[in-house]
């Protein structure tokens, strides 16, 4: 069965259903869209390792996996999802050890926080795009700006529930009025008390002044 890259296209989440997350992967050489639920805590470590630049305090759960595969030279080569069954997605991690090759199972989610952070490649097989990928919708804005990824609709993943993007306008409006110096300090503050979330909105205003 032939492979398909993937890439992280961004993160919904839904107003209507509390804690309900959907991580958007998009195929390398298509169109097609690839969405996972997901739960807050993974979304948030995706989130974190997206933004590189954000620097917990404390290493998360993924960041501590990682620093225990450093020291002992262990290296995640690739992430495959490779099963979907009743709408939910198993992958494995490839692991290396002294050119010894290792298969671990992990739940999707996981698997693409550590891809992350070792930037190893992500992959699923095409019978499982042909079958889960979908062409997201977009607005008519979108359409005339295609780097605007804030009308992305998962509506069909989440239960037809309105889903918006974890970074847009509307969720960091609230600091428009606040200096860059201001903004500086909220980041520091957010990071220092672990809200990350906080944080990724105050670096989106940022880079927008920048």
């Amino acid at each position: 069965m032939s492979l398909v890259r993937l890439k992280i296209k961004g993160i919904s989440y839904s107003q209507t259903q509390n804690g309900a997350y959907a991580l958007i992967l998009n195929e390398v050489d298509g169109d097609r869209k690839l969405p996972i639920v997901i739960g807050a805590f993974e979304a948030q470590s995706i989130a974190i390792a997206l933004e590189k630049e954000i620097k917990p305090p404390r290493p998360l759960t993924h960041d501590l996996f990682k620093n225990f595969s450093d020291r002992f030279d262990i290296v995640v080569k690739q992430v495959i999802i490779h099963k979907l069954v009743d709408g939910v997605f198993y992958s494995s991690i490839i692991c290396e050890r002294e050119k010894i090759e290792e298969i671990i199972d992990a739940r999707t989610s996981d698997a693409i926080a550590l891809a992350l952070r070792f930037d190893a490649p992500i992959f699923t097989y095409k019978t499982i795009l042909d079958k889960a990928g979908i062409y997201l919708k977009f607005s008519s804005k979108d359409k005339e700006n295609e780097d605007e990824d804030d009308s992305i609709v998962v509506d069909e993943i989440l239960q037809e529930s309105e889903t918006v993007e974890i970074d847009t306008a509307a969720a960091t409006s609230g600091y428009s009025e606040l200096t860059i110096d201001d903004l500086n300090k909220e980041l520091d503050k957010a990071v220092a008390n672990e809200d990350y979330e906080k944080a990724a909105k105050l670096r989106d205003e940022i880079s927008k002044r920048n």
